[in-house]
Order: structure tokens, then sequence, then C-alpha cells
């Protein structure tokens, strides 16, 4: 059940998610994630994530009132004229909807593998520091069939703020693994007979159309800078690059996962 307060003060403690929104660090130590945006703060009102509390601007509580209700758990909506929740969060908002979710309790590897069934089709990260292209390759993931992520241990996490607005709120329906050492992941899943792909475009061995995606497999993605670290890449099983033309370096990482999980969703039969 949700009680609505109309938001008389900055001070209330409540409202400090809101007013630390550029502090991601305090908001993964607490363990809780800001969703901004109309489409984003709809997913996760129909999500089965924690929700902690609601901003909208006063006009808009009519129109959130379903969704809102149909929540099981307990939670407070705060209302403001716009500007007032512009001068509170520190910059301009399109639509002015924000809420403050509980990140949930991260999957372990096996139970990420058990929930998954083959082929499997998963996808790995490495050294992605732009929580922008973290909740692109979130995007992918979901919409291509990933079943699983796995985020490196140099990697930002998804649950940042422009992370999960990149990821439109997918992000509320995809498995994620956060390893703490993902060679020793890529060892564990070569144990459990999955294969590691690394997309990788400073290869001539193997091309796009080379691979095959058919069977259990996890395409790892580095970043556009440095590409994937040469530990994570030696423990890869084999690289793959996307052919381009020599005067191109590389693509983004969004625009590469969408090209690799593209093509393994071809080969399965889902294209």
């Amino acid at each position: 059940m949700f009680t609505v307060a109309h938001i008389s003060s900055f001070d209330a403690p409540e409202l400090a998610p809101y007013r630390t929104l550029r502090r991601a660090a305090e908001h993964t130590a607490q363990g809780i994630f800001v969703a901004e945006g109309d489409k984003v703060v709809e997913r996760l009102l129909t999500s089965e994530f924690p929700v902690l509390s609601v901003v909208l601007p006063v006009h808009r509580l009519d129109e959130f009132r379903p969704l809102l209700a149909a929540r099981a758990d307990d939670f407070a909506v705060y209302l403001a004229d716009k500007k007032f929740l512009e001068t509170l969060v520190g910059f301009n908002m399109f639509q002015g909807v924000l809420a403050v979710g509980r990140i949930p309790v991260t999957l372990s590897l096996e139970q990420l593998l058990a929930q998954s069934p083959s082929p499997r089709l998963l996808a790995a990260v490495d050294g992605l520091t732009s929580a922008e292209n973290v909740g692109l390759l979130v995007r992918n993931c979901a919409a291509f069939r990933v079943q699983g992520l796995i985020i490196g241990e140099t990697s930002s996490s998804p649950y940042l703020r422009r992370a999960v607005r990149n990821s439109m709120g997918t992000i509320f329906d995809l498995a994620i693994f956060e390893s703490t050492s993902l060679v020793e992941t890529l060892q564990q899943l070569r144990a459990a007979g999955i294969r590691s792909i690394a997309a990788h475009p400073h290869t001539d061995k193997k091309m796009l159309s080379q691979a095959d995606f058919r069977t259990d497999c996890c395409v790892v993605f580095g970043s556009e800078g440095n590409g994937i670290s040469a530990p994570v890449l030696a423990a890869c099983d084999e690289a793959v690059a996307i052919p381009m033309p020599p005067n191109v370096d590389s693509l983004n990482v969004g625009a590469a996962a969408a090209v690799f999980l593209y093509e393994a969703n071809r080969q399965r039969g889902r294209a």
C-alpha cells in the first residue's frame, strides 16, 4: 500500500536519495538505485523489485495511481511542483518522475545457470566503466534473449542511475551475476561446458559469420578504448571480429553487442 505526502522541505531524511543523485557510490553502498523517467518507473512498479519511494509532479498522481495501487509493498509517494523537484534533484527533468528501488541480492553463477535452459546464451562485460554503455548493453541483452549478464569486477554496476535509465528499465527483467573475477568465472563456464566467445575487433582468425553460437555460449564484450583485457581474452575459448574496413577500428559496445547477439539469434532460428 502506498501513502501520499506533499513535499514541503528538502530536509526530510527520506528524500536523501533524490538529493544525492550524483553520488552514485553512496547509493551502491546503501543497496539502492534511482529509476528516472516514465517508462523506467513504470517498469519498476510492475517488476518484483522492492520499491522504497516514488516522486511525482502533483498533476500526475492519478495517471500512476493504478500501478501504485497494484503494488503489495508499503512505500511513500511524494508530490511536488515539477520546478520544485528540479531544484531538489539539481537538474532539469523532462518528465519529473523518479523512484527509488532496492538492489536485489545478486545471483550466484550456479543459480544463473540453473535457471537458464540450453542452449544458453549469456553475455559478459570486462572493463566497461561508462554507466550509459552498461545500460545500452543491458537493453541489447533483453532485446536479443540473453539469459544472463555477467558483470566483471572492472565494470560499472548496472544499477547506477544512468545505467538503469539507458536500459529503459529492462534491467528489471534480466538476470545479473556480479563476478569478483571474470577470468575465474569464464573458467567455471568452460568447466560447465559453456564456451566463451570474445567480441574482439583486432583479430584476423575468425569473422562473425564463421563463429558458432548454436550451443551454450557466453559472448564477452570489452570497453571501446582498451577492448577486452589480456587476461580475460586469454580465458576465452575464441576471439571473433565483426568484418569492417581497415579505416574503422571498432564499434561502440552497444552497436557491437547488437550485431553479435543478432547473429546468435539468427543462428538459433530466432531472427
